[in-house]
């Protein structure tokens, strides 16, 4: 079994786990009319409305229960979606409405088609928020409120208002580790549930005076070799790990949905290991289809992990806020070999160390057995600030960041950063002195 980090003699050193246990599953399937919906009058990309016909809807829903019978799923409806007088839209909200109350699947809010941040101001995303949880509630009638948020990015004040005013503490608010692909960027957090700073959505809080009330998740899980990539750079696509996109649609079904399984492996085999706990997720637009390959993943991971609990957005979030009260336990590690797809290179192996006060990946050739090299060293207990106009880098980067889209981000050895550098990494992960 992979360790998150080794001495030299190979002694195995265990993570101190966060409160929740477990293999978590979370699966959204997203509802829109038009590809990006950056505002409530402004969108990017196709018209989908003849893809997001109620016969497709409840094929996605079908095939979710194929997967996993008993299940629970969220659902995220855009504005337009929520708006269209069109009887195909009204049989759609009838039908999520359905769904809830046969299923107890959570209904919600997707503000901005993932990119709420990147195109409107903050105080329009926050109204057009409040209004469309309104109207999710109306929808689904008898006091109904979604217990999450479905957002892609989500900056921290809006976060924040979220928990307070709308009295949700579950928000999807970041893409891990994004950049240079789609229409934001964001890389610089954590992987796992996390209480995020008023400084920035993506930096853990650090106490009581930064905190937010709002457990803050992840929306894709991606493969950590991939993942370290910018973009496309080098003809890889940085985002494949258990969507269909970037697995089956570009890999072919046999190859696809093998990565699919090994990057959920990442998480429920060698990262279950470490940490005693393991989330994966995932958001599918209904448009897209694939739903056959939805439900061969479901199925393949309840054959492999039958203890896996598969349950909405809402439900996951507030079960890890009962257990985790803030931030000051968090210690996440993950050690991942490459699966083989093009950009995870067989031969290479990555270590990830993340917890509130920075996060640190180490890289190698396992079958070399080269020298561990840093590729990441993010510092949440540094200052970090927002974009306060629209653009689409919301990215926290300081000392040393995965992309290296700058000078500074090549590899380094961990003697080689900086000694307060080297005093922070030690102090938590004394083991890694020998790594040198």
């Amino acid at each position: 079994m992979a360790a998150a980090a080794m001495s030299a003699s190979g002694a195995i050193h265990a993570a101190t786990p966060v409160g929740m246990r477990g293999r978590y599953l979370t699966h959204v399937s997203i509802v829109r009319v038009n590809q990006i919906e950056v505002t409530p009058t402004k969108n990017i990309g196709l018209d989908e409305s003849v893809d997001n016909r109620p016969e497709r809807i409840v094929s996605r829903r079908n095939a979710f229960a194929e997967g996993c019978p008993g299940g629970k799923m969220t659902w995220a409806i855009s504005w337009l979606a929520l708006k269209d007088d069109r009887k195909e839209y009204k049989e759609a909200r009838r039908l999520l409405a359905s769904f809830h109350d046969k299923y107890g699947d959570e209904v919600t809010f997707i503000p901005g088609g993932y990119f709420a941040p990147m195109y409107e101001t903050r105080d329009h995303v926050r109204q057009t928020i409040h209004d469309a949880l309104g109207q999710v509630s109306t929808i689904v009638g008898g006091g109904y409120r979604p217990q999450s948020l479905v957002a892609g990015f989500m900056d921290a004040e809006n976060q924040r208002h979220l928990a307070q005013d709308e009295g949700i503490h579950v928000c999807q608010g970041q893409i891990w580790s994004q950049k240079d692909i789609d229409n934001g960027d964001g890389d610089g957090g954590i992987c796992y549930p996390y209480y995020p700073s008023r400084e920035h959505y993506l930096k853990p809080a650090q106490g009581k005076a930064d905190f937010i009330d709002c457990v803050c998740l992840d929306g894709w899980t991606c493969d950590f070799l991939s993942a370290r990539r910018d973009g496309f750079k080098g003809g890889f696509n940085s985002r494949m790990g258990v969507g269909p996109i970037e697995t089956v649609q570009n890999l072919g079904t046999t190859a696809g949905r093998k990565e699919m399984m090994d990057t959920t492996a990442m998480h429920f085999d060698s990262g279950y290991a470490l940490n005693q706990f393991g989330f994966v997720t995932g958001i599918w637009e209904t448009s897209l289809g694939h739903d056959e390959d939805l439900t061969y993943w479901l199925q393949a991971v309840r054959e492999r992990w039958p203890d896996t609990k598969v349950m909405t957005e809402g439900e996951f979030g507030l079960e890890w806020r009962r257990q985790t009260p803030n931030n000051d336990k968090l210690n996440y590690r993950f050690d991942a070999k490459g699966t083989g797809a093009p950009g995870s290179e067989k031969n290479l192996e990555i270590q990830w160390f993340m917890n509130k006060e920075f996060r640190l990946a180490l890289l190698h050739d396992w079958e070399k057995k080269t020298q561990p090299m840093a590729i990441d060293f993010t510092r949440y207990d540094l200052k970090a600030e927002e974009p306060q106009g629209l653009q689409r880098q919301w990215d926290l980067m300081n000392v040393l960041n995965e992309k290296e889209t700058r000078p500074q981000d090549q590899p380094k050895r961990l003697s080689e950063l900086p000694m307060e550098d080297q005093r922070i990494i030690f102090r938590r992960y004394p083991e890694l002195r020998q790594v040198g």
